[in-house]
């Protein structure tokens, strides 16, 4: 399986149309069937990594001031407890320490993108926690020590946005033009993966243009160092859709290790 990041917006995306809402249910299809999902959200936060181990979580509404009907979605995956024992026996063989989170659902950074993906809600799916202030190392180190999940067709699926500015999103309107400072950053991120520049994306704080002002807090870009750690060197790093909306949020998408790059060649036609 490949390792993917996706953005996930505002919790909106799950019912309104665009190009994003749209990306993501073709993305679904065009994925082979995974016998289960990882998912690393950048709303599940601890200072200790913590994995999902419950058999049925329930649908998480960490957000207000929404439309009443996202408040009636659910997402009713099943859990996968022996997939979230085989993180803890990863992550603890390579030296970090990992607990057991058995109470915790899914958040909306989680299965708002998964109800467009995987609308049947068949895959088991287990979430890990990211912690922000740990940094761009430790989260890339995170996904190195996830890679063999996808050998066991494990689908590594890591939940942000390629830009995230919470403060400007609350100011703008949904169909604004996006500033020249995202514009930036989201060029530079692509051109980043696609030429496989990691030390680059490890440090892009120094390195991005406009990174503090896309990302004023880091828990928004850091899934996808974990979403590139789980790939090696020589594997296909690809930009599957670019679009944006509110201006300022980059609603970009990356598959990394994909070994049939082929047949997201037409994906935002």
């Amino acid at each position: 399986m490949p390792s993917l990041f996706v953005s996930h917006g505002a919790p909106t995306l799950a019912i309104e149309d665009g190009p994003a809402h749209r990306f993501l249910i073709e993305c679904g299809t065009r994925l082979t069937k995974p016998k289960s999902i990882l998912m690393i959200s950048a709303h599940f936060e601890a200072r200790t990594a913590a994995v999902t181990t419950g058999q049925n979580p329930e649908t998480l509404y960490d957000f207000g001031g929404f439309p009443k009907t996202l408040y009636q979605i659910t997402y009713p995956a099943p859990g996968d407890p022996a997939l979230a024992e085989t993180v803890v026996e990863l992550l603890g063989a390579g030296g970090l320490p990992v607990r057991r989170d058995p109470a915790r659902g899914f958040d909306h950074g989680a299965w708002v993108p998964l109800l467009l993906m995987f609308p049947l809600a068949d895959v088991p799916v287990v979430q890990l926690a990211m912690d922000s202030t740990r940094g761009p190392e430790y989260h890339y180190r995170l996904g190195e020590l996830l890679r063999p999940l996808r050998d066991q067709r494990v689908l590594i699926v890591a939940s942000g946005g390629a830009t995230h500015n919470l403060a400007m999103f609350c100011q703008a309107n949904r169909n604004d033009t996006a500033p020249e400072w995202v514009q930036a950053f989201g060029d530079w991120l692509a051109e980043a993966i696609e030429n496989n520049r990691r030390d680059a994306l490890i440090d892009y704080r120094n390195r991005a243009p406009y990174a503090a002002r896309n990302h004023p807090t880091e828990e928004h870009y850091l899934p996808l160092l974990v979403a590139l750690g789980a790939t090696d060197e020589g594997e296909a790093h690809l930009r599957i859709h670019s679009s944006h909306t509110y201006g300022v949020l980059r609603m970009d998408a990356y598959a990394f290790g994909e070994t049939d790059p082929e047949k997201w060649s037409r994906m935002d036609d």
